[in-house]
């Protein structure tokens, strides 16, 4: 079994430490793209955190729309009764009948309720959704930290120019952004060619990767006769997963020079080599152990390059 991590980075230019990889919980309370119910349970998704905690991962990402709530409630329901200490963040969904910032702290206070919190780690808009300005939002961010009710201040799915918007106006009011997540894995590096990427290693701000594993594509467990179930199968075309295999061939041969590690484990250790933070998910013990074989360990530069290339060769 991989050794309990002990390492840290620190979340954008805040005090918060947060392990190199961490948790999404959009399965959780998922029934539309996750099977909620029928393939994970509330007992397999409360497995899946007590086998988290053993590995040394402390960062869990959920927010207000998974599962309709359902997340954030299990999530923060497994912190209270096993009383861990972990960095959790959410996100405020901006949907565009919401235009002032009232509607930012009432959902922020919803949010606290569910989760059980006094305070969250990291408060993050879920998207760039008009009609409300960037500006108007990191102000409502702004109150939401000097009123104590946010540690740290992160966006997702936010592009250069409205990043270097959100980090500007919560400068002004003494306050530095502390992330932006994003989709990021080996078939789809758009922040690395979108100018996002830099952008965070400029201003010291966090990449955090969502979907780093292209929703199972990268496990490996799925070919053009064995395409993923649902809504995952109209993603993913037979056609699609046969332009893949070349690259998962390679990512076993990466994780057997490494001592066996599975295509996931070295999909997601190429995003720690590229600086990112990965936050796969977890419904179960098995998965949540898998995840924590891609720390301890880093891929060569020649292996990046290579799945680089490899990576390019399905994508454009």
């Amino acid at each position: 079994m991989t050794q309990p991590t002990t390492e840290r980075v620190m979340l954008g230019s805040t005090d918060i430490a947060i392990s190199p990889m961490g948790i999404g919980t959009w399965a959780w309370g998922d029934r539309f793209m996750w099977n909620y119910g029928k393939t994970h349970t509330d007992a397999d998704i409360r497995a899946a955190f007590d086998a988290t905690l053993t590995t040394g991962i402390n960062f869990f990402d959920t927010a207000e729309v998974y599962g309709l709530g359902r997340s954030e409630q299990l999530l923060g329901q497994f912190i209270r009764e096993t009383g861990a200490s972990v960095v959790t963040a959410s996100k405020f969904m901006p949907f565009p009948f919401w235009l002032t910032k009232n509607a930012l702290r009432r959902a922020l206070r919803n949010s606290l309720k569910r989760l059980g919190m006094a305070r969250v780690d990291l408060y993050q808009m879920h998207f760039p959704l008009p009609p409300v300005p960037v500006e108007t939002w990191m102000d409502a961010m702004a109150e939401a930290v000097e009123g104590g009710l946010v540690r740290a201040v992160g966006v997702s799915n936010y592009d250069q120019a409205q990043m270097g918007r959100a980090h500007n106006a919560l400068l002004k009011r003494g306050i530095r952004l502390a992330s932006n997540q994003v989709f990021y894995s080996l078939l789809h590096r758009e922040p690395e060619f979108n100018g996002v990427a830099q952008l965070c290693k400029d201003l010291n701000v966090t990449l955090i990767a969502y979907s780093p594993l292209e929703k199972g594509i990268l496990t490996g467990k799925y070919t053009p006769d064995n395409p993923p179930p649902g809504m995952r199968q109209r993603l993913y075309t037979r056609e699609y997963l046969q332009k893949v295999q070349p690259l998962l061939e390679t990512l076993r041969e990466c994780g057997a020079a490494h001592g066996g590690k599975t295509e996931a484990q070295v999909a997601l250790n190429w995003l720690i080599c590229k600086g990112a933070v990965p936050i796969p998910g977890a419904k179960n013990t098995r998965q949540a152990l898998s995840n924590a074989g891609a720390l301890g360990w880093r891929l060569t530069d020649d292996e990046v390059a290579v799945l680089d290339e490899l990576s390019l060769a399905v994508t454009k």
